[in-house]
């Protein structure tokens, strides 16, 4: 059965219906704790005899399950619906990674805030895999192998400024800025079974209330054990680290259509860009400071359900 970890500035807890149960741990990263399972279990099966004294949820400010410094690694265009959206193939996308730096972590209920001067503020909910051994380059990871290789899942939200990231053709800068990664509140720990209902998984995204994202975890082009065995051709990975796996059709980012692209190609970048940012500024969609974002993945039965983020913009 998955049990539900989350972290604060007193340590780590298990989340039980009736509140949270400590766990008895020295463990001060993530990779730590899950050296230190035998200390998750005691705090549930003491939560679940009587044994343990439970703290109410909300007498308890949450940080990120996921401590950093440590890899943040992002799947790029993974979902079919966010492939469309951005005028791609998704039987024809060649599957691509790239890093954010570990110093855009946050926690599931802090504020993410606006750089100077960006202005296309978006939002990408994901589903975010938690690594559990060390996967040394070379690796090589199947479906029976998952659950040997993630330790668990995590809510993300891989918060990205447009016009950063689009004139420079690169990701790392427009995703790499602190409170840019909120994560949490859930880190999930599952075992076989459960990783193998993955595919079950919704994840939702909403902005003040209305719905932006709102898609099935089967809507992935590169399932996680395909994906993990990509990587590691490469990049090797650490307990702790964690993996994004893409974000579904929604954004506010979309593809100006096939007929703006081709008259695009036909003026000089920087009238192109000039006119391609004018419209984007009127699109509503995009962040504005006082918006509130909600993320959640769980499955529809509730077996699994990895919380809810509530972070404010600033």
């Amino acid at each position: 059965m998955a049990v539900a970890v989350v972290r604060s500035r007193e340590g780590w807890w298990v989340e039980t219906p009736g509140g949270l149960a400590a766990v008895e741990t020295s463990a001060a990263t993530t990779a730590d704790l899950l050296a230190d399972r035998s200390a998750v279990e005691a705090a549930v099966k003491a939560a679940s005899e009587g044994g343990a004294a439970l703290v109410p949820r909300e007498d308890v400010a949450l940080l990120s399950p996921v401590t950093a410094p440590c890899r943040v690694v992002a799947q790029m265009v993974n979902y079919r619906s966010h492939a469309k959206d951005s005028g791609l193939d998704p039987d024809t996308l060649p599957p691509a990674f790239f890093r954010k730096s570990s110093g855009s972590v946050t926690g599931p209920y802090g504020e993410i805030r606006r750089p100077e001067g960006v202005r296309l503020l978006d939002y990408e909910v994901e589903l975010g895999l938690v690594i559990g051994t060390p996967l040394p380059v070379g690796s090589r990871i199947t479906e029976a192998d998952l659950a040997d290789v993630v330790a668990g899942l995590v809510i993300a939200n891989d918060v990205s400024a447009r016009d950063l990231q689009l004139p420079k053709t690169q990701f790392y800068e427009s995703k790499s800025y602190p409170t840019f990664t909120p994560l949490g509140p859930r880190l999930l720990l599952a075992d076989a079974a459960e990783l193998a209902g993955i595919g079950d998984l919704r994840l939702t995204l909403a902005v003040n209330g209305k719905i932006r994202q709102d898609m099935p975890a089967t809507d992935m082009i590169v399932p996680p054990a395909r994906a993990l065995g990509l990587l590691t051709r490469f990049q090797e990975l650490a307990p702790g680290d964690v993996l994004l796996t893409g974000t579904p059709g929604g954004t506010a980012l979309r593809s100006p259509g096939a007929l703006a692209e081709k008259v695009g190609a036909l003026l000089p970048a920087h009238v192109k860009w000039r006119t391609f940012f004018k419209r984007q500024e009127a699109n509503p969609a995009y962040l504005r400071d006082g918006d509130v974002v909600t993320a959640r993945i769980r499955t529809p039965d509730g077996r699994l359900d990895l919380g809810e983020q509530r972070t404010p913009v600033g």
